[in-house]
């Protein structure tokens, strides 16, 4: 297991290192000078060459890259070109909203999707297939953006039952914190719900046909043993790294969401700085994305080794 680990830790760790070349590199292929856009109407050289130097844009792209990996190591990551404010403190106030609302949507997916695969694998050719069939296809097919706004014209407008918007810290009020976030999070859980559905039913079918289940069913256990303790058991490894990667892509990916309810989230904060080419701030959240998926990546391939130990084997083998 020793062995596994180090194993694990040490690709993250250069995977990590290649990320941030891409990401530094990435941003200073951006079309435009950053020192044009922040000159606004003064745009004589010499202002143009003291924006340069105070930013750190007229050194070389070696030297930047130096800065910004020495400096985002010890947790500094620069301040917003735009408003002066550290980068750090405006991932710290975004991040936790997005989190938040990407964990609870993964977790309604997961009760939704596994909970109908797992009726659909074993009422295989019956109306209950069918009908999950028939929703994780609907699932797949509906914008969350249609769908959400849908979703604030009946539900929070015309019924009232959920906030239209906004966001309340969990530690301020907690039900009125899962009040605002539980139907951004139903909506943003919708498609996942689906995927990890047709996963979890494609993984069902092969295991409910393997040998050790028609074993299992000959000693005379329970139905409900067979399934739960074996065939959903082995068949989890497809649905954690469905569930892994759509975490980090969760992460990375609810701006819409975040835009129909008004969170002040992640999304929000990658877009305001692309728009205004706030150099330091786009460089932080893809770093900060980056990181987050290699990190979720290597729990995922952790969880592998509990859920199946061969898996622990074959890797220090």
């Amino acid at each position: 297991m020793r062995r596994y680990l180090l194993n694990r830790v040490w690709q993250s760790a250069v995977t990590l290192v290649l990320a941030t070349i891409v990401v530094f590199a990435g941003v200073r292929a951006l079309p435009g000078d950053p020192a044009l856009a922040l000159a606004g109407e003064d745009r004589d050289p010499e202002s143009l060459r003291a924006i340069r130097e105070q930013y750190g844009l007229d050194q070389s792209w070696l030297v930047q890259f130096w800065q910004f990996v020495s400096h985002a190591a010890r947790g500094d990551l620069g301040q917003s070109i735009r408003t002066g404010t550290p980068v750090r403190s405006m991932i710290a106030s975004a991040l936790p909203v997005t989190i938040e609302l990407s964990v609870l949507a993964i977790l309604i997916a997961s009760v939704i999707g596994v909970g109908a695969g797992v009726v659909a694998a074993v009422r295989r050719g019956r109306p209950a297939e069918w009908a999950a069939n028939a929703l994780a296809l609907l699932g797949l097919s509906v914008p969350h953006f249609w769908l959400g706004l849908m979703a604030i014209l009946y539900l929070s407008v015309a019924l009232g039952l959920f906030p239209a918007s906004g966001f309340v810290p969990f530690f301020t009020d907690p039900v009125a914190n899962l009040h605002h976030l539980v139907l951004p999070a139903v909506i943003l859980g919708t498609g996942l719900a689906a995927v990890i559905m047709r996963q979890t039913r494609s993984s069902m079918l092969d295991a409910l046909s393997a040998d050790y289940i028609r074993t299992a069913e000959a000693k005379g256990l329970p139905p409900k043993a067979v399934v739960g303790k074996h065939a959903l058991r082995n068949s989890l490894i497809v649905v954690v790294t469905v569930v892994g990667l759509q975490l980090g892509a969760l992460i990375s990916g609810a701006v819409v969401t975040e835009r129909i309810f008004a969170l002040p989230g992640f999304g929000k904060l990658t877009v305001d700085a692309v728009f205004q080419r706030d150099y330091p701030v786009i460089q932080a959240v893809v770093l900060v994305t980056a990181t987050a998926y290699i990190v979720i990546n290597l729990l995922v391939d952790l969880l592998y080794s509990v859920i199946d130990p061969r898996i622990r084997v074959r890797g220090e083998a």
